[in-house]
């Protein structure tokens, strides 16, 4: 069973991460044009616009992948960690819906802000994927412990039909030297009635008289 999983776990994570760089890579173009603010094709300021979103980016794809991996070994990251995560992902938000915004477009704002929020929902999600998919390729593969075999005692009749024979039968089997035959005794190795425990200690007895 560990094969699949861990199997599911590896194309889940690349699936996600797949999308998460698809999301960062179309939020570029559209950081680039905030950035630039109308700067002409291949000027300096139009060139520079482009290293905006990769320095955002490259930074929360850090934190993220140190999140994944120290979350495995169940490491919390410190709030400076957490808090970085948020501004990066929301700056890149922000960047992404201004123009949308000013614009006053409800069209442009669903567009542009549909992946930044797929970036942002798979980057909780990724890490607690990958820690439970792992969690669960180690329940399956766990040996189980059976419980030490207990000593073999004579089975107790459970028939309330069960014969004078047969609870005489259990009362032998379980006779020691060292025991006193009683009725008590009886009705705990044999679970008979009241009555019938005294009739089977009186021939308990007689069988050790000489």
């Amino acid at each position: 069973m560990s094969e699949p999983i861990e199997r599911v776990a590896v194309q889940v994570d690349r699936l996600c991460w797949t999308g998460i760089l698809l999301g960062l890579a179309f939020t570029m173009t559209n950081v680039q044009q905030f950035a630039a603010a109308g700067a002409p094709a291949w000027s300096l300021a139009w060139s520079a616009a482009w290293l905006l979103d990769p320095m955002v980016s490259l930074v929360l794809l850090a934190i993220l992948r140190a999140e994944q991996v120290t979350a495995r070994h169940g490491i919390r990251m410190g709030g400076w960690v957490r808090a970085a995560k948020w501004f990066t992902l929301g700056a890149t938000y922000v960047m992404n819906t201004w123009s949308a915004y000013a614009a006053g477009s409800a069209a442009l704002v669903v567009l542009h802000s549909v992946p930044p929020l797929v970036v942002f929902v798979a980057t909780e999600a990724v890490t607690d994927l990958r820690d439970k998919l792992g969690s669960g390729a180690v329940a399956f593969t766990a040996v189980p412990v059976e419980p030490p075999a207990s000593p073999s005692l004579p089975k107790k009749p459970a028939n309330p039909r069960t014969s004078f024979a047969d609870y005489l039968a259990v009362a032998k089997a379980a006779r020691t030297p060292d025991v006193t035959v009683t009725p008590a005794w009886v009705r705990e190795v044999t679970e008979c009635s009241r009555g019938l425990s005294s009739r089977l200690a009186a021939a308990l007895n007689a069988e050790v008289q000489p």
